[in-house]
């Protein structure tokens, strides 16, 4: 659980040489998402399998519905939020796998009740080549 989020690791990496990392993740609704930001060492893929989730990139948001395959490359500003009253199901995708561990520590920074705040999510990407992205150049 990363607050109202459930995410399950299926590929951690360790068959894949690390080149790829797989997780499905049900985002409850009206559930925030990470604060905007970008990775500077790995791309990322969000597969929608159900429901909707608000993309935003840069100034600009997507609705993305159940279908929709959306890639994230390094450098690119992104986050995401439910913004519905459903939940919503997403595969994503890691390559290489290193962020997979960025959830378990992410995971680990709130369990001893700590809020899942902004300034806690951009310290624990901070180890994993991933900054806030306040400017969209």
């Amino acid at each position: 659980m990363l607050g109202a989020t459930r995410m399950r690791v299926l590929e951690d990496g360790s068959t894949t040489g690390h080149r790829l990392g797989i997780a499905e993740s049900i985002v409850a609704p009206y559930t925030p998402g990470p604060p905007q930001h970008r990775h500077a060492r790995h791309d990322e893929g969000f597969y929608i399998i159900s429901g909707t989730l608000r993309f935003t990139v840069g100034d600009t948001e997507y609705d993305v519905t159940a279908g929709t395959l959306v890639m994230v490359p390094p450098g690119a500003p992104h986050t995401f939020a439910n913004v519905t009253g459903e939940p919503a199901v997403m595969l994503s995708t890691f390559t290489p796998d290193l962020y997979v561990q960025y959830f378990r520590d992410l995971r680990d920074a709130v369990a001893d009740g700590t809020a899942l705040t902004p300034e806690v999510n951009i310290e624990v990407m901070s180890h994993y080549a991933t900054e806030p992205a306040t400017d969209y150049a």
